[in-house]
């Protein structure tokens, strides 16, 4: 289905390279998102605590909001991670806001629920460093910890428990009520002329094809290269990154990466897996390329990125005013 919508996006566009603002008769493609999210509000509490605690690293150094900024677009501005130390890691660090709409999380779907991919985090020696033993002795020894947990588990402090706290408010952190949204639930003067062209061609080239549903991504796999490869050994990548490959070790799975949200990208720079891209402009020059094997026009990214900047949602009830994290 996804290659039927690629052919037919591609054949759209070479009949009307900028199409006319027009309103979509449907927009079954893409929802909005929902407005809110049902969570237990004393396990995302305790979510929220753990999230800001550095004491769950195993040097109590490194706390879950070094990588993920919740003042920004919810990454960290780097092009790809680091450790504690400023060790340098092979992949940028996806937003952690709309998590709860994806189906799989990492950039190779590691993990198909929030809960194994925290506990992969917290193991994982290149970043939390953390062990479980030592990790539940320092929640039992505080005992704010202990009358939060005991509140809203009846077992108290488990892993499972500890587990399903940050995974609650990991679901809570939504950005609802975009331009966009409103434009899909019918307020057609949310989005300007020119991000409805930018709608327009981001739908007929093709795009939606992969960038669908209430994430605007995230619920799909796709190579990275599919009219060019872009993944051949470089002066930093002596190997490159194998992609999905590294957890199913099917050879097809070679260079294959979940597709990330759109929700706020304007936000989330820069972009790829590698951190490649610096701006929307070179991502979608890029995307276009590789992916539907067009060179697109300025003019045409332009009006793409007008569109993307209409993704941009709220937090909190309040429009998200966060910018892109600096680069460091």
């Amino acid at each position: 289905m996804a290659a039927l919508s690629l052919a037919a996006g591609l054949a759209f566009a070479q009949q009307a390279p900028v199409p006319p603002a027009t309103v979509a008769d449907h927009h079954e493609a893409i929802v909005p998102l929902p407005l809110t999210i049902a969570v237990d509000p004393v396990q995302a509490a305790i979510g929220e605590r753990m999230f800001r605690d550095p004491r769950l690293s195993q040097d109590r150094d490194m706390a879950c909001t070094a990588c993920h900024h919740l003042d920004s677009g919810g990454g960290d501005g780097l092009p790809r991670a680091k450790t504690a130390d400023g060790v340098t890691l092979a992949r940028n660090s996806p937003t952690i806001f709309n998590v709860a709409f994806n189906f799989s999380y990492n950039w190779d779907g590691v993990a198909d629920s929030l809960e194994a991919h925290a506990d992969q985090l917290l193991l994982n020696p290149k970043i939390m460093r953390a062990d479980w033993p030592e990790l539940l002795a320092r929640l039992k020894d505080d005992a704010g910890y202990v009358r939060a947990f005991a509140a809203a588990y009846p077992d108290g402090i488990t892993k499972p428990n500890a587990l399903s706290a940050l995974a609650s408010y990991e679901r809570s952190l939504i950005t609802p009520n975009a331009r966009f949204d409103r434009y899909l639930r019918g307020e057609l003067g949310a989005l300007s002329v020119a991000e409805r062209q930018g709608y327009a061609l981001f739908s007929g080239y093709g795009c939606i094809a992969c960038h669908q549903g209430a994430n605007i991504g995230g619920n799909m796999y796709q190579k990275f290269g599919v009219f060019e490869d872009v993944l051949t050994p470089t002066a930093q990548d002596a190997t490159p990154d194998p992609g999905r490959y590294k957890v199913t070790q099917v050879e097809r799975d070679r260079g294959v990466f979940r597709v990330p949200s759109l929700r706020n990208v304007a936000l989330t720079a820069p972009y790829f897996h590698d951190g490649r891209a610096a701006t929307l402009e070179e991502a979608v020059e890029t995307m276009a390329r590789v992916q539907l094997g067009r060179n697109l026009a300025p003019t045409e990214i332009g009006l793409i990125v007008q569109f993307l900047r209409s993704l941009t949602g709220e937090y909190n009830g309040r429009p998200f005013a966060g910018t892109a994290p600096e680069r460091r």
